[in-house]
């Protein structure tokens, strides 16, 4: 019998996208459940209890190199390969406020609110645009302490960097800051330690690409 190829897809990523798809796959590994292989979670397979695991790394003929990781099984041995999976945990939800303005936020499964634009649009087609930034670069996106005076790298990211910061309050918090200088999403509230902002920010990192998107009246 010939193989049959289910699904394939090549794009370029940056090293933080490709981190944040690899820790999706291991959350999934340790979980037991799908594992995602595309970085939105459309496709997932359910791998066996213990594949075999390869990895191959080679020059190739037009001076690049090649880094190959796979993982194998008898398909008697796993579960089903969903090609209309939907992974994301998340959903994002589009309204118009009282004023008249378009906003966006990023709600989990759990309820919880756990991103939203740092703004009001004039028109949901400027809030859909502002959702799809955050969709395209929170996963790649660079995070910084400001309490550690550091600084994005330069390479390796997205066009997005995210912020953690201690208010006024004494609170934790983060935003997505655009290369341009806009604030294109934030944490819905503060936390109490710089830990659990970086696990609400890591939460939009692997929620955001998959997300579907929804009209919602307030």
């Amino acid at each position: 019998m010939t193989d049959k190829t289910v699904h394939e897809s090549t794009r370029s990523r940056s090293r933080q996208a490709i981190a944040t798809y690899f820790r999706r796959i291991s959350d999934a590994l340790r979980r037991g459940e799908p594992v995602p292989a595309d970085e939105e979670g459309t496709v997932t397979v359910d791998p066996a209890a213990e594949p075999e695991l390869g990895v191959e790394i080679e020059r190739t003929d037009d001076g690049g190199v090649s880094m190959a990781v796979e993982m194998e099984w008898p398909e008697e041995e796993g579960g089903e390969i969903d090609t209309e999976a939907v992974t994301s945990k998340a959903t994002f939800e589009v309204y118009e406020d009282a004023e008249g303005k378009w906003r966006w936020r990023l709600v989990h499964r759990n309820g919880n609110i756990i991103a939203d634009g740092s703004e009001g649009y004039a028109s949901k087609q400027k809030a859909n645009q502002g959702l799809e930034s955050v969709k395209q670069n929170a996963p790649g996106a660079h995070v910084i302490d400001e309490s550690k005076d550091e600084e994005a790298p330069e390479e390796g990211g997205s066009d997005a960097t995210f912020e953690l910061f201690e208010d006024a309050e004494g609170k934790w918090r983060w935003r997505l800051v655009h290369d341009n200088g806009n604030i294109i999403g934030d944490g819905s509230q503060g936390y109490a330690s710089k830990q659990k902002a970086k696990q609400g920010l890591n939460s939009v990192k692997t929620n955001a690409p998959g997300a579907p998107v929804e009209d919602v009246e307030e």
